[in-house]
């Protein structure tokens, strides 16, 4: 007879999520029903790179971006198209969207209003945490005070109108694929949470009565790498963290309100293309750190697929994700017991050194004026963080398996041939391009005017964004009409790029034999050795840039990176004006064909076709070829994890056009 002295009546479980979205609005409403009828509980939405920037799929940086990674969302009518036959009063949707989350909640409530919904029964998450944009992920748009207005606006509107919905998601998840150390992590996603919060309350829209209200509605987006005690422990130190901040910070007293409310998508970043059915285990190892520990356990839950590192997975993929989920809820006896670690002296150790180190880290934060203000300094220290990861992945020290260590392998039956990944029809682009021309003729423009004008004047006046942004989306405002208004108003930003912090070599023998060659190479050449570096398109992913980036430096080698977000002709004129020797690309959407083809076209109107161009990025092995046969000279993929290997292949490359041209 078992043992029940220890049981308690079964939990509810997390909600179950599938980050997904892809080519049409019609196309992934189908694939959210059919994920749904196999036992997810929750909407995970994830937008193409036009519509998280905020622009229509006909602007020049949306050209091969189209469907990409997301799904793209230009008007009332695909988000009518998106919902169809989904019931919102009774769905729980995340939303992964930050500098345009005001105009994809508007969207939202706008079709619930068209509908007959209730607002106040809409359930859900948007991103909206901006300052990780800044810091890691790149689909930024606004400057930082206009943005964190934008954030102060949604959370002060939120609360009263829809009150069941988180206006705002703060995500350490996208800072430790940036590399951060777990006290960074921890110490960077409050400061950004606090910074919001003291907006709130510098804005004036929140009554101080009702603050604990909007405190509670403050939710989480955390990463769950795969050394499982740490995860757990961190996982318990924001607990603990995020209460001391609600009662000592903000005075909140209500216990439900100081409760870390927080999802989790595990990590991708530690997910390998060699061996990519390893990632199966890595992934429920990290589920293991978010949903064993009761007392630190995630509210919702979605997991990647085994073979993202190779490109976008299949409805199966998913599908096996989910399965991990459900039988780690409906299976196993998880939640029919009190936490598992409470009273362990190693648990409680390693919380609390936690605990210290992300006090010490917001305390600096806290000395330069908060979040936004520590933006920089945020930045360097989670490069300088993540070039200390790759260097002990080049070196050994951390262990890989099948990439750096166990790599002998049997061939995977796995993900054979063409179909192993979910590719994207080339056509998507044009049709949604000719669908966005038809709904700008038929919709009344008048209206989209005097929706526009109100919007600008809410911009400018300091009056909440949401209800004018509401009556743009019900006017037919498209996305990019929204962000060509707010931009207009508040301008456009670029952030830092962090790469200034490390150009040193530490003494790497590897890198110093490159820097040797290098030094020989300008030498005999007549100049330094010359590297522009770009990223295309839309594509805001920038931690591998800007590893590039600084060991190039490392180096020796003049290094040109001026950030995220360049057409190929900016790109190349920026190679053009530095007579660079080489030109780079790196590019994860997806869309490398199209931005390698328009950057080559590019190049031989500017004369430079004799310049050799390597491009980087996560590429299917037929694209790998369609690249080569373009006239690329080499293409990197996560693969080939050592840089400096990377670094000495390049100086091959140019002395070979300079013996060439000598």
């Amino acid at each position: 007879m078992a043992d029940t002295a220890f049981q308690h009546a079964a939990d509810r479980p997390w909600i179950f999520r599938t980050y997904a979205g892809h080519s049409t609005a019609q196309k992934s409403n189908a694939l959210y029903r059919k994920n749904l009828s196999k036992g997810q509980t929750g909407l995970s939405i994830a937008f193409d790179l036009p519509t998280q920037t905020a622009y229509d799929s006909d602007h020049i940086l949306a050209r091969g971006e189209v469907g990409k990674v997301g799904v793209p969302v230009g008007h009332l009518g695909d988000m009518r198209t998106l919902f169809a036959e989904l019931p919102l009063e009774e769905m729980n949707t995340s939303m992964t969207i930050n500098a345009p989350a005001a105009w994809l909640l508007s969207l939202y409530v706008a079709l619930a209003d068209e509908r007959g919904d209730d607002r106040a029964k809409l359930r859900g998450t948007t991103q909206n945490d901006i300052i990780k944009e800044y810091l890691s992920r790149g689909t930024y748009v606004f400057p930082p005070q206009p943005s964190m207005r934008l954030i102060s606006d949604m959370v002060s509107w939120c609360y009263t109108e829809v009150p069941k919905w988180n206006p705002l998601n703060v995500c350490s998840y996208h800072l430790q694929e940036a590399g951060a150390t777990p006290e960074q992590e921890l110490a960077y996603a409050l400061a950004t949470a606090c910074a919001v919060l003291d907006a709130v309350k510098a804005g004036g829209q929140v009554p101080e009565e009702d603050f604990s209200i909007v405190f509670g509605r403050i939710s989480f987006f955390v990463n769950a790498g795969v050394r499982f005690v740490t995860e757990l422990c961190k996982m318990r130190a924001f607990v603990d963290l995020w209460e001391e901040i609600g009662k000592e910070r903000y005075g909140v007293t209500d216990t439900k309100a100081l409760r870390f409310r927080y999802g989790v998508q595990v990590n991708s970043l530690g997910l390998t293309e060699p061996q990519p059915e390893n990632n199966v285990y890595r992934i429920l190892i990290e589920a293991l750190a978010v949903t064993l520990s009761k007392r630190a356990r995630c509210r919702a839950l979605q997991l990647p697929a085994w073979n993202e590192a190779l490109g976008l997975p299949r409805p199966w993929d998913q599908q096996w994700s989910l399965r991990m989920q459900q039988i780690l809820a409906y299976e196993t006896d998880l939640l029919e017991y009190e936490d598992l670690f409470d009273g362990s002296h190693v648990v409680d150790g390693k919380t609390t050194q936690l605990k210290d180190m992300a006090r010490e880290e917001l305390s600096k934060i806290d000395q330069m004026g908060g979040a936004v203000e520590a933006v920089g300094y945020m930045k360097e220290s989670l490069v300088g963080a993540h070039i200390d990861r790759i260097k002990g992945i080049e070196s050994g020290d951390l262990k890989v398996v099948g990439v750096n260590a166990y790599t002998q392998t049997e061939e995977s039956p796995l993900g054979a041939g063409n179909d192993a990944i979910q590719t994207v029809d080339p056509m998507v682009e044009r049709q949604q391009v000719e669908a966005l021309k038809s709904w700008r003729a038929k919709r009344d423009n008048g209206a989209v005017e005097t929706a526009l004008a109100a919007l600008k004047e809410a911009a400018v006046s300091g009056t909440n964004i949401m209800e004018p942004s509401i009556a743009a989306a019900k006017a037919g405002v498209t996305s990019g009409e929204w962000g060509t208004a707010l931009r207009e108003v508040f301008g456009e930003y670029r952030g830092p790029t962090g790469v200034a912090v490390s150009i040193e070599t530490g003494g790497d023998e590897a890198i110093e034999k490159t820097k040797a060659r290098v030094d020989a190479l300008s030498e005999r050449m007549g100049r330094r050795l010359t590297y522009v570096l770009g990223k295309p398109g839309l594509d805001g992913h920038s931690n591998g840039a800007e590893q590039i980036a600084a060991r190039a430096r490392a180096c020796g080698m003049d290094v040109v990176y001026d950030g995220i977000r360049f057409t190929p002709a900016e790109i190349v004129a920026q190679a053009k004006a530095a007579n660079a020797h080489v030109i780079g690309l790196s590019i994860l959407s997806g869309s490398h064909l199209d931005l390698v083809r328009e950057t080559l076209a590019q190049m031989q109107q500017a004369g430079m076709e004799s310049v050799p161009l390597v491009v980087g990025g996560i590429i299917p092995y037929e694209d790998e070829q369609a690249l080569r046969q373009m006239g690329v000279r080499r293409v990197y993929t996560p693969k080939d994890f050592m840089i400096t290997d990377i670094m000495d292949d390049v100086v091959d490359v140019v002395e070979a056009r300079w013996l060439q041209d000598a």
